[in-house]
């Protein structure tokens, strides 16, 4: 067995000992198969992990950028309390469609605000708009865009505010500083802006599982 086959193998281990059947997340992933979305979304592992930094936070306000089909949207609106809301973003009408099917199936449509469009451009409406500041944002978009996401998602920050950034290692290729790829280019200039932003203390982990070698960027805001 190689060693990506042995990863998802412990993936469908942990799966199996520590997250019990949930027919309703199930037939979101298949629904997201059928509606021919691409395979990005989170694992059940890994929603699980966002659902607990949620609650373990206490979370009341979460924004997800990069909504896809909605299956990690769901892992992290079903840990909000009382009162709660997710707002999360979506380019692609086509997987926002199959996103509000799926939210409905959850039983999320009142918890959860999926604004369609560019997300630059979504957030700077909520900044016309006043929406008010976020506990918990979630970066899960493309990639060459970090940047950008990282200093909307500082400015509807306050202090004490967690930010998650997915795709974060790139197979070992964010070492690589010749890079050409856009998406690894936009991940190292991530990590640039985190390093020199003094309202933000960060740190990162690299992943190993069914989608291959990744890593989250976690980080919290310190001062407004």
């Amino acid at each position: 067995m190689n060693q990506a086959n042995v990863w998802e193998h412990v993936d469908q281990y942990i799966t199996q000992q520590l997250i019990p059947q949930d027919n309703i997340l199930e037939s979101v992933l298949r629904s997201n198969q059928q509606a021919g979305l691409p395979p990005y979304d989170v694992t059940p592992n890994q929603g699980k992990f966002l659902n607990l930094l949620v609650r373990m936070h206490g979370s009341k306000r979460i924004l997800e950028i990069g909504t896809l089909g909605g299956y990690s949207t769901i892992w992290l609106a079903r840990a909000l309390p009382a009162g709660g809301q997710l707002v999360t973003l979506e380019l692609d009408p086509h997987h926002a469609e199959v996103a509000r099917a799926n939210l409905a199936l959850a039983s999320l449509n009142e918890l959860v605000e999926l604004r369609v469009g560019d997300a630059l451009e979504q957030l700077a409406r909520m900044k016309d708009e006043g929406v008010a500041p976020f506990d918990f944002i979630f970066i899960d978009a493309d990639k060459p865009n970090n940047p950008n996401y990282l200093q909307w998602a500082l400015h509807f920050s306050h202090p004490g505010t967690v930010i998650l950034g997915d795709n974060v290692i790139r197979d070992g290729e964010i070492i690589n500083e010749h890079t050409e790829d856009p998406r690894v280019k936009g991940v190292r200039a991530f990590y640039e802006l985190l390093a020199d932003e003094p309202r933000i203390t960060a740190t990162a982990i690299q992943t190993v599982g069914s989608k291959g070698y990744d890593g989250f960027v976690m980080g919290i805001v310190t001062s407004a």
